[in-house]
């Protein structure tokens, strides 16, 4: 057994603070001990339902890949089972399960280039420039709290049509500084609305419920 793996023994009566230094419980005030329990038992029921929700995960992906195997064994097909866009209804149409496979991509150092590239076609367009196309920017380069450009808004960059030879050639930067860092699959279920042909999402995130 490595040191690593060596379960961490706190005396009985003492609490370990956040700089790793023991305390007599007899010292904590109160209001810490309250806090500190609150926040223990809300992580420890969030680890439950962390993987609660990575088990049905795998359950839901291999539950769809065999219902693909059998409907390739009736055909005498063989089809892979686990990459591919499925979608998969109930008998009456209530509920939709789908399983969707989307590229994971990273920019390359070339959207640096295709930055400075709209920022001087922004700049050469001064007063005249969209208030709407310069936020829409702002917005595709502002960073996440990983520090990580969001790739959606980037790409809608590339959506804006706008005939100016720079900015073209800054959507081509873009366009090569898209690098596939391989595949990310998800599981989404929907229910739908009444009796319409519309469905609704059942969240399975924690802002959406």
């Amino acid at each position: 057994m490595t040191e690593q793996n060596i379960p961490e023994t706190i005396p009985e009566g003492y609490m370990k603070n956040a700089l790793g230094h023991l305390v007599p419980r007899a010292n904590v005030r109160e209001q810490d001990l309250m806090r500190d329990e609150v926040a223990r038992s809300l992580a420890g029921e969030a680890s439950a339902l962390n993987k609660a929700l990575a088990a049905f995960k795998k359950k839901a992906l291999g539950d769809i890949a065999d219902l693909v195997k059998i409907a390739g064994e009736r055909y005498d097909v063989v089809l892979g089972g686990k990459k591919g866009n499925v979608c998969i209804n109930t008998y009456d149409g209530k509920y939709k399960v789908q399983r969707s496979v989307a590229d994971r991509i990273q920019f390359t150092e070339e959207i640096e280039a295709a930055k400075a590239l709209i920022n001087q076609c922004i700049a050469r367009w001064s007063e005249g420039a969209n208030d709407n196309i310069r936020a829409i920017v702002d917005r595709a380069f502002s960073k996440d709290t990983k520090g990580q450009l969001k790739t959606a808004s980037v790409l809608d960059l590339m959506r804006l049509d706008i005939d100016d030879v720079e900015w073209k050639r800054a959507m081509e930067a873009i366009r090569d500084s898209i690098q596939t860092t391989g595949t990310a699959t998800y599981v989404r279920v929907y229910e739908r609305i009444g009796d319409s042909d519309q469905y609704k999402a059942i969240p399975l995130d924690l802002a959406a419920v």
